[in-house]
């Protein structure tokens, strides 16, 4: 005679396996689109993270990633032990924190602002303004700063001699430079970022702002009590994301902008690692350096991330 409880505990069985094809069936259109994407990254984003082994070896070309002699961590050593290495780290993290301290709030409240245009046609027309630039590349940006900036026939400078001032050189001095680089990346990216955050205030219930403003709430009053409050997770997860450029100043924007009189501060990883990986052949140093800056990005994620969950708004 067979058992109750084992006849229940099959007939369980049975049924969650019946439950897990269901499932699976129905998941199936949903797994075809998702194969492309997934095929994507293990050949383009996985597969090329095994040429961090040449970080700890001395790769040349003849022998290959597999046959170039291991060194251990001298890579490292090498380039830890170069105080020209310990300026390029430091203009990097300095830029890259400025970057992020002064870009991330425009995006926000360029999407706020946008929020309360009522005009259609003068809201479609802005918003396409706005995210044009980022889809231009940073050779057109640069060319569009330099017209603008140049201390001879720079706009500006032609403004400033037309109001009988002094020309500056923008491009030549070390804090106006900066200011150049931040305000560009600002105005190449932050409408184009501000399309995560209008999504995040379309979600809103509109009944909130007709309740506070029967109370008597004024604009600002409403975008402090309920639209910061409506996006604060949207706000903190790209917080987090950003963390992750902490130590990856863009190769691209740098490289139009820099000349030699401001190469103390503009002298950054991702144009020494191109100057010396590709210039020079020495591909593994420029290996190392690039496994150190993801491992300080990938610490910094999961510490911002580890803040945020004390808060209740981790992303994980």
């Amino acid at each position: 005679m067979s058992n109750p409880t084992v006849q229940l505990s099959a007939s369980r069985e049975t049924a969650l396996r019946l439950q897990r094809r269901r499932r699976f069936r129905m998941n199936i259109p949903l797994l075809v689109m998702f194969s492309p994407i997934l095929v994507y990254f293990i050949l383009f984003k996985y597969v090329p993270m095994g040429g961090l082994i040449i970080a700890f070896k001395q790769y040349n070309l003849a022998d290959g990633i597999l046959g170039s002699p291991w060194t251990g961590l001298d890579n490292f050593r090498l380039l830890f032990n170069s105080p020209m290495m310990v300026t390029i780290i430091k203009n990097t993290f300095v830029i890259s924190i400025l970057s992020v301290l002064v870009s991330f709030p425009f995006p926000i409240l360029l999407a706020i602002l946008l929020n309360e245009v009522r005009g259609m046609v003068y809201k479609r027309t802005i918003q396409t303004l706005v995210y044009l630039p980022h889809f231009l590349n940073w050779v057109i940006i640069g060319s569009f700063v330099v017209l603008i900036f140049a201390q001879e026939q720079g706009v500006i400078n032609k403004i400033i001699s037309a109001l009988g001032g002094e020309k500056i050189q923008f491009l030549y001095n070390k804090s106006t430079w900066l200011g150049v680089f931040l305000g560009s990346g600002i105005w190449k990216e932050a409408g184009f970022g501000a399309i995560i955050y209008l999504a995040a205030l379309g979600n809103i219930d509109p009944s909130l702002y007709e309740s506070s403003s029967i109370d008597g709430a004024n604009k600002l009053r409403q975008m402090w009590h309920i639209t910061i409050p409506g996006i604060a997770p949207v706000i903190i997860l790209m917080l987090i994301l950003s963390m992750e450029h902490v130590m990856d100043v863009g190769f691209d924007q740098i490289y139009v902008l820099k000349n030699p009189m401001v190469g103390d501060i503009a002298n950054v990883i991702s144009v020494w690692s191109y100057e010396v990986g590709l210039g020079r052949g020495q591909f593994s140093i420029t290996t190392a350096l690039g496994f150190f800056q993801s491992l300080v990005g990938l610490v910094l994620v999961l510490t911002a991330n580890k803040i945020a969950r004390k808060f209740g708004q981790g992303l994980w």
